[in-house]
């Protein structure tokens, strides 16, 4: 599909609606899909163009429509300079109420067109250093016993698995994985355990199993109870869908060890990098997680990598379509190109 433009005083965005096609079928606890929609835009400053993305899995509430009919409500031609950062993203946060995706295209977009201004990547104007940036997992979604040996084959390169529970196959899953591999796993339960004495009990049963913390093991809604699993846990316990923006971590402190920072849920770089810091200074855990993404969106969460304590950016690995150059995995480690900006190359 061809890219809709439309130009705002020194600034042009473009966009245009793109399909994620998933390798596998991609299950969790609550929903099985294929594919993912993606929006994908570009920012064009004095000649140079920044490539942003926003991805939208089901639970997020957003469509490719709804993206565009975002974007098509920022007016970029009140300010003069890409620099004026601050301003923008509070301009563009202030437009609707949630629409985090579409918000983080553009975050994602303008520090990309600003590192190449500067000539720099962004984890090097951060002042970080990618050698700190923890191996990063892979996904391995809820499926048959088939399906889950051919997955742990294909990540054998992988120091870390994710391993997607949540249903009455959880125990199966894990035996399954340990049968072919013992490297570390960490459990994404997706909010399907809804008794806590008996996710407590599977808690103990998966620590004895090396899985070394448990995402989001309880509905969001059931705080109290999440609080009173986290203390007893043996393994850290991980909010996701219970941790979307920054304004969210003070009210999460003592109900969960530490938080999962993912740029479609927090409006993009700016404020996940505001996130990591809150959570660091609350001596919480940090997780930089990711949805369904090209290397664009990836590369520009691994700008952060350097900051957490676990890293799963392994969406760009799980399609068969990706259009852009960037951060890749080798030896399951992260490693960034040291090109200015995100560090991507448009493929096509």
């Amino acid at each position: 599909m061809s890219w809709s433009t439309k130009t705002m005083g020194k600034f042009t965005l473009s966009y245009r609606p793109f399909t994620l096609e998933m390798r596998h079928v991609f299950t969790v606890a609550s929903f099985s899909r294929t594919t993912t929609p993606v929006v994908l835009i570009q920012l064009t400053f004095d000649g140079i163009t920044g490539y942003g993305e926003a991805s939208m899995p089901p639970y997020l509430g957003e469509t490719q429509e709804s993206v565009i009919a975002f974007l098509n409500k920022v007016d970029l031609s009140l300010f003069d300079s890409p620099f004026q950062t601050e301003e923008i993203l509070s301009y563009i946060d202030a437009i609707a109420l949630k629409n985090t995706a579409a918000k983080a295209a553009i975050d994602i977009a303008l520090h990309d067109l600003l590192g190449k201004l500067m000539g720099q990547p962004f984890f090097k104007i951060w002042g970080l250093n990618p050698n700190n940036i923890p191996p990063t997992s892979y996904t391995i979604g809820i499926d048959t016993k088939e399906m889950i040996h051919k997955k742990v084959k294909e990540a054998e390169a992988f120091k870390i698995l994710k391993v997607k529970l949540g249903l009455d196959t959880d125990k199966m899953i894990i035996d399954t994985i340990r049968s072919v591999t013992d490297v570390p796993l960490c459990a994404d339960v997706n909010q399907g355990w809804k008794n806590k004495e008996e996710a407590l009990e599977m808690t103990h049963w998966l620590a004895e199993k090396n899985v070394v913390f448990l995402e989001q093991p309880m509905p969001k809604e059931q705080i109290d109870d999440m609080a009173w699993l986290t203390e007893r846990s043996p393994i850290p316990t991980i909010a996701d869908e219970g941790c979307q923006r920054y304004n969210d971590i003070l009210s999460l402190q003592g109900a969960y060890s530490g938080i999962n920072i993912k740029l479609m849920k927090c409006t993009g770089m700016r404020e996940a990098k505001k996130m990591a810091e809150l959570a660091r200074a609350l001596n919480m855990k940090v997780m930089l997680g990711c949805m369904t993404e090209t290397s664009c969106a990836i590369s520009a969460a691994a700008q952060l990598a350097p900051l957490v304590d676990w890293a799963d950016l392994d969406g760009a690995l799980l399609i068969g379509n990706d259009i852009f150059d960037g951060m890749h995995v080798k030896n399951g480690m992260c490693v960034l190109p040291d090109r200015p900006g995100i560090g991507i190359i448009a493929k096509q």
